[in-house]
């Protein structure tokens, strides 16, 4: 089942489904595309909100049966604004112009961030993983508030030039949230990783980001201990996927 066609009978198939997939050795759910919310229509016509309340027993049904949600909820603020001098984004969306929202035919970003947090907080039972730091990576105290429900946790993928230009920040935030911080990439591509290991792992000033026209500025590392380290990389994630080998780890 997909959220093309939300409407009467619609949850019910999709928790056979779960349960199916789960039978067959799913362990969780996602990624579930930022579609949801920016295009998504359901049966009746209607944009389908993240909040619709017709995916609350699907939500349920995850809680149930211990499949942490994946969810990656619209894409960084600036690709709502104007293509100007006070776009961080500017050059980015001058070479991929497609990645724009133009307001007239989408919902706003903080529209969307609203959806998203409501449906977080009505569904405290459900473990929910918010893609890309819920891009609030450059907004870390607006980060926090959704790292301090019981049921969110976050991933690092694609937003590593905001951590490595505030990297004493970013060190106290990812102590403080160690618990809940996992690490992700959103592709496979081995020649970017160790720009992550060196933002996480040392104290290095002032080296290039690996994609110019997502940052023109230098990161910092952010020397992450040990402890904090494993979980992010992996102690995290095996935490709310108990699906997932538990031995094996050092």
């Amino acid at each position: 089942s997909d959220f093309h066609d939300v409407g009467p009978g619609w949850a019910e198939t999709a928790i056979a489904q779960l349960e199916a997939d789960v039978a067959a050795g799913a362990v969780g759910v996602g990624e579930i595309g930022k579609e949801l919310g920016l295009s998504i229509r359901k049966a009746d016509g209607t944009r389908l909100r993240i909040d619709d309340p017709a995916l609350d027993p699907v939500w349920a049904a995850c809680a149930r049966l211990r499949l942490p949600v994946f969810i990656h909820t619209a894409d960084p603020e600036e690709f709502w604004q104007p293509i100007d001098y006070h776009n961080e984004r500017w050059l980015e969306l001058a070479l991929f112009p497609r990645r724009r929202y133009p307001p007239e035919q989408f919902p706003s970003f903080e529209e969307l961030m609203t959806e998203r947090d409501n449906m977080l907080r009505r569904n405290p039972k459900t473990t929910f993983v918010i893609a890309h730091m819920g891009w609030h990576a450059n907004d870390l105290p607006r980060l926090a508030k959704l790292l301090d429900l019981p049921n969110v946790y976050t991933e690092v993928g694609a937003v590593l030039y905001d951590i490595g230009r505030q990297p004493r920040a970013a060190h106290d935030f990812f102590v403080r949230y160690q618990d809940r911080i996992l690490f992700g990439k959103d592709s496979f591509q081995p020649e970017e990783y160790p720009y992550y290991w060196r933002v996480f792992e040392t104290r290095d000033d002032y080296f290039d980001y690996y994609r110019p026209y997502h940052a023109f500025w230098k990161l910092y590392g952010i020397e992450l201990p040990d402890s904090v380290l494993k979980k992010v990389y992996y102690r995290n994630a095996l935490h709310i996927t108990p699906g997932l080998p538990q031995a094996g780890w050092p």
